[in-house]
């Protein structure tokens, strides 16, 4: 089993009770040049950071923003790693780590192989572990992702958190990549944003009450690794079109979750290693991408490759900047800053070869979403994605950027850029120094990991290939409910009357023929409107998918700009909006000239966050939603953002499409989906004569010249300059300062989750699910918005009820997202998305289920609730890709509050299954070729799951029996993945893992 110290993976006896192993957390770093005898080399980056930032609330504990008064210390804004670093503190606990790490660590197995990096002028970079220096022909050819998971091993081998068997592992990927062996990995920092931060910072505060409780010290739930958390999903679309709509909404922001924020600020002052960027600074990637991203450590002269878990699936954006990054449950990366192991299974890597060049006029949206199909198609779960090749040189980061982010969608952990010429130029105009960029470049080339498409490329080995000519790329769109059902633009209009006429189903809205041409006409503020089916009501610039990207940002603004000029003008009841992922946007945007053009067509900035794209769209209008509503209409949404799944935009958007920017707004002028922009004009222009798609479309060499004049370094320095200061509704939040948190019982925002209630310092063992009842039984494709709380709160639903009861107004019932540090509410949301397919209700779509027992149907929350009291256990069947979308923490603890204990699907998504494991629910897969119809399961038997009584006779990947009361018998594969995963199950979970493994270590 591996487990985690402070400076990386620690091995430790293959036991679910692993007594002292987290002694060995001892040393809050993220470097592991401890392994050195050098003493000083475990001054850690996290203690500079944790010294930083106490010598700042020293001087300012409450009142000053997450970074107040840098400019009166003499501190360098200008990147995380400057603001972390310049200020060094050794604390007396610290100290005692160090001490500890001392005695316990033996020298580096490859410490022969540390090596001077010189610096051009004189002097040293650093030193680096150098691959080159191992002398083994092996390593010319892995993957170059698989180069950084070996830097990682060999790094922190001592023959005790990692052993030399390890690295060969590594090494020899091309030969056990196939046979599915686990090997460690130990990030370099954990990524949060707000919606996944707060339930983070809620386990940790009860983790502290928890180790109180215990006698144990408290004060050792700290992160160990450095933490960002940016807030950026509370921000909702409340009002638009409105040259005072980003002030407006972000007030509104603060009156809802002045509670939620309050805490996250308490959380920054409690916890070390800590920092949170406050609301209205951007989004969370692209932050990522142009500030937070280090591409290269150099931490305390040991220089590593950056690398990154976050608790949002796009974190693997940073990808396209060539850092190793992926998502990661909450329940999962709260063990990572508490000094867990990243126990992963050595992934296959696939090569992506680029060739050719866009034509003119296509965008990195386009290409991204054919990427999306192709890596589909191909199955890629599971596994990396790499891109190589000479099309690369055509493609600029921000474009990479756009196809990384998307790797959820496609499947992948990973899709991954190597660091080249592009990525250096990049790091130069976000505003890194010379200086820094000079030290990436010969770090990642003394140690092969940088890419030179001006030399003879060494052929690499990859697990499979797929190749892509640019040039083969259309204008293309996708939707109406998947984000890889991509629809070329030419071909829109037929496949709109396609899924008119289909079944309803992903591509399908069973409209009878006689009913597909009615017109809903109303009144919209005095004036004469009208709605049919595929008429746009949203159409929102929105996510870091494309926010980040110049492109097609300044793209959509040369549309907009075309488009006044020649006449046209969006229909009032469209709400549209842009939401930018960070301030840099509205510079160049403003510097351009061309955001008076937006603003025309009512693409007025809204706020810096992630708007409509997670479901904070804001209502609509209530003429236009009584419209849609009274007549059944099949309204869209149309946005430049990553997920469109049923139900996510807005409720009464049944169809959503992904689209580029530019097309976003040609689509607002349109009014409708139901158009082919080839033939039929977009609209008629003030001379009376139509105006079709090709009159107000840019072509490539605009947006160049756009691109290249307004996108300056300047931008960005002024940005991360300016939210360092924090903006004056946060700073003038009042929090306290105590370590443990005082939890109110009233509130509806934050509550104390029972985790930990009446939890022994004893591990609980295996349990065994006896006569379950089936709770939902499911088809495929279940995504986390139908399983966990998202979006809004419906007005009839249990977590309405109980806001109710406790005298929560309707209006300010908040979404879903904004309470998810509250278990009340988000058990009562589990389940509650209003498109939820149940088998069990034959048909009848909405958050309700059959109680078997009696036959009634109820909502899933209030049935579990009576499983629950009648001491029944439940389980829920599912078929493919169970679990697929956003990763959401509450997606695995709603079920768990629930009472399932175990999940029999055909198929799960990542991170999904690992959050169903990290909360103690068992997750199970039908044979191949089977699943609940192939079997005649209906969900009205009860099952019975037979594990073996002690941990030890388990092993990842068994073969388990179930057996259900009407005496069918099937086999299903466990799939505990890892001997890691193994021991969370024995233990109840991660966190009551971690809890005793840390109390142990005091011992």
């Amino acid at each position: 089993m591996y487990v985690t110290g402070s400076a990386g993976l620690i091995r430790a006896s293959r036991v679910p009770s692993l007594g002292g192993f987290t002694r060995a957390l001892i040393s809050p770093t993220s470097s592991t040049s401890s392994l050195s005898s050098s003493s000083s080399r475990l001054l850690s980056y996290s203690a500079s950071r944790s010294g930083l930032f106490n010598s700042i609330r020293a001087a300012s504990p409450i009142s000053g923003g997450w970074i107040r008064g840098f400019s009166r210390y003499g501190l360098d804004w200008r990147s995380p790693v400057s603001l972390r670093a310049q200020i060094r503190s050794s604390t007396a606990v610290i100290e005692r780590f160090e001490r500890k790490m001392a005695t316990m660590a033996s020298e580096n197995a490859f410490k022969g192989i540390l090596t001077s990096l010189p610096k051009p002028g004189g002097g040293e970079f650093g030193k680096f572990y150098s691959l080159p220096a191992l002398n083994d022909p092996r390593i010319d050819r892995l993957p170059y992702s698989i180069r950084i998971l070996l830097e990682s091993a060999i790094r922190n081998c001592d023959e005790f958190q990692v052993k030399k068997a390890d690295v060969e592992k590594i090494i020899d990927w091309e030969n056990t990549s196939p046979k599915q062996v686990e090997i460690p990995f130990k990030p370099a920092r954990v990524l949060l944003q707000d919606f996944t931060g707060v339930p983070a910072v809620v386990d940790l505060a009860c983790m502290r009450d928890a180790m109180n409780k215990l006698g144990s010290d408290s004060d050792k739930i700290n992160p160990l690794v450095p933490v960002d958390l940016v807030i950026d999903h509370s921000v909702q679309v409340d009002l638009a079109r409105s040259e005072n709509a980003v002030k407006a909404n972000m007030e509104l922001e603060f009156q809802r979750n002045k509670e939620r924020f309050g805490f996250l600020k308490w959380g920054s002052n409690a916890f070390r290693n800590m920092l949170v960027v406050p609301p209205g600074s951007g989004i969370v990637h692209q932050v990522n991408l142009e500030y937070l991203g280090r591409v290269v450590f150099n931490n305390n002269g040991i220089l590593y490759p950056d690398s990154v878990v976050g608790t949002d699936s796009h974190t693997t954006m940073i990808d396209g900047l060539g850092v190793a990054g992926w998502g990661v449950g909450g329940i999962e990366a709260e063990a990572a800053m508490l000094g867990q192991p990243m126990s992963m299974v050595l992934p296959g890597v696939v090569g992506f070869k680029l060739s050719g060049k866009l034509h003119n006029g296509v965008t990195a949206t386009d290409l991204v979403l054919t990427v999306t199909q192709m890596l589909r198609k191909h199955g890629v779960v599971g596994k990396f994605v790499e891109f190589y090749g000479e099309g690369m040189g055509g493609l600029s980061l921000a474009d990479r950027a756009t196809i990384a982010n998307m790797s959820p969608e496609y499947g992948a952990t990973m899709g991954f850029f190597p660091v080249d010429h592009v990525t250096l130029q990049y790091l130069k105009l976000t505003g890194r120094s010379d200086e820094t960029v000079s030290m990436i470049e010969a770090y990642l080339r003394a140690n092969k990991m940088f890419v030179d498409y001006s030399e003879p490329q060494q052929e690499r080995v990859y697990s499979s290939y797929l190749e892509l000519d640019l040039a083969d790329v259309q204008p293309c769109i996708s939707g109406p409910k998947r984000p890889h059902d991509r629809v070329p633009l030419k071909e829109m209009k037929a496949d709109w009357h396609s899924c008119l006429d289909n079944k309803v189903g992903f591509k399908g809205f069973d409209i009878a023929k006689e009913a597909q041409g009615k017109v809903a006409k109303f009144q919209f503020h005095g004036q004469p409107a009208e709605l049919k089916h595929g008429s746009v009501v949203i159409a929102a610039i929105t996510s870091c998918t494309n926010t980040s990207n110049p492109s097609v940002m300044l793209g959509a603004a040369l549309v907009a700009k075309k488009a006044c000029e020649l006449g046209l003008e969006v229909k009032p009841w469209v709400k549209t909006s842009l939401a930018p992922g960070s301030g840099v946007v509205t510079k160049y945007l403003e510097k351009s000239g061309l955001q008076k053009y937006l603003n025309q067509q009512g693409f007025h900035i809204v706020g810096y966050g992630c708007t409509t794209c997670i479901g904070n769209s804001g209502d609509l209008d209530e003429s236009v939603a009584a419209a849609i509503s009274d007549n059944d209409i099949v309204a869209a949404a149309v946005l430049s953002g990553n997920r469109n799944f049923e139900g996510r935009v807005h409720p009464l958007t049944r169809a959503n499409y992904l689209a580029s920017p530019p097309l976003v707004v040609a689509y607002a002028l349109a009014g409708t989906v139901d158009i082919d922009f080839e033939k039929e004009p977009i609209g008629t222009g003030k001379d009376g004569k139509s105006v079709f798609f090709k009159d107000i479309w840019p072509s490539t060499e605009e947006v160049a010249e756009v691109v290249q004049s307004c996108v300056l370094p300047d931008m960005f320095k002024s940005t991360y300059e300016s939210i360092t200061k924090g903006n004056p509704m946060w700073n003038e939040l009042s929090v306290p300062t105590s370590k443990l948190y005082s939890w109110d019982p009233s509130s509806t925002y934050i509550h104390e989750p029972p985790y930990f209630k009446n939890m022994t310092m004893a591990p609980p063992g295996p349990h065994s699910v006896k006569d379950a009842y089936c709770l939902l039984n499911f088809g495929d494709s279940i995504t986390t918005d139908h399983i966990s709380p998202a979006g809004s709160i419906h007005k009839d639903s249990p977590a309405a009820k109980y806001l109710l009861e406790r005298g929560v107004d309707r209006k300010d019932f908040n979404s879903y997202g904004s309470r998810r540090g509250n278990d009340e509410v988000m058990a009562r949301g589990t389940f509650a998305n209003i498109r939820l397919v149940n088998k069990l209700l034959k048909g009848e779509v909405g958050p309700k289920t059959i109680h078997i027992p009696t036959g009634e149907k109820l909502y899933v929350f209030d049935a579990a609730t009576r499983y629950k009291a009648d001491g029944h256990d439940t389980i829920v069947l599912a078929g493919a890709e169970y679990g697929s979308g956003s990763s959401r923490d509450w997606a695995a603890k709603g079920p768990m509050l629930l009472g399932v204990k175990a999940v029999i699907a055909k198929s799960f998504e990542r991170i999904h299954r690992s959050n169903l494991v990290g909360m103690g629910i068992v997750p199970l897969c039908f044979k191949p070729g089977e699943d609940a119809d192939t079997l005649g399961l209906t969900g009205h038997e009860r099952y019975t799951i037979n594990l073996p009584e002690k941990i030890s006779e388990i092993r990842p990947g068994q073969d388990i029996t179930v057996v259900t009361d009407n005496g069918k018998s099937f086999t299903c594969t466990v799939r505990f993945d890892t001997e890691v995963e193994l021991a969370y199950f024995n233990h109840g979970g991660i966190l009551p893992f971690v809890i005793r493994n840390l109390i142990d270590s005091q011992q």
